[in-house]
């Protein structure tokens, strides 16, 4: 019997911990998908990504109202 408790207490400290590590990972997993189509959709549109912001980095050819189009549907899905 007390094998039996044993095991159970087992499977309850793994499931916590399961749920403790989804708890972290899920945010951090999520801001990175955002971060990248943000620069995805800033390289799209022909600029720069630089410190956290997209800038045209000097390119004739950047769109600034395709890449606030591009985050708003990416960030959307």
């Amino acid at each position: 019997m007390k094998e039996a408790a044993g095991e159970a207490n087992l499977t309850v400290v793994a499931i916590i911990l399961i749920g403790v590590i989804v708890a972290v990972v899920t945010p951090l997993i999520n801001s990175l998908m955002s971060n990248t189509a943000n620069r995805a959709c800033c390289t799209d549109a022909g600029g720069v990504w630089k410190s956290g912001k997209c800038t045209s980095g000097g390119n004739k050819q950047y769109d600034p109202s395709g890449y606030s189009t591009c985050t708003r549907s990416a960030n959307n899905k």
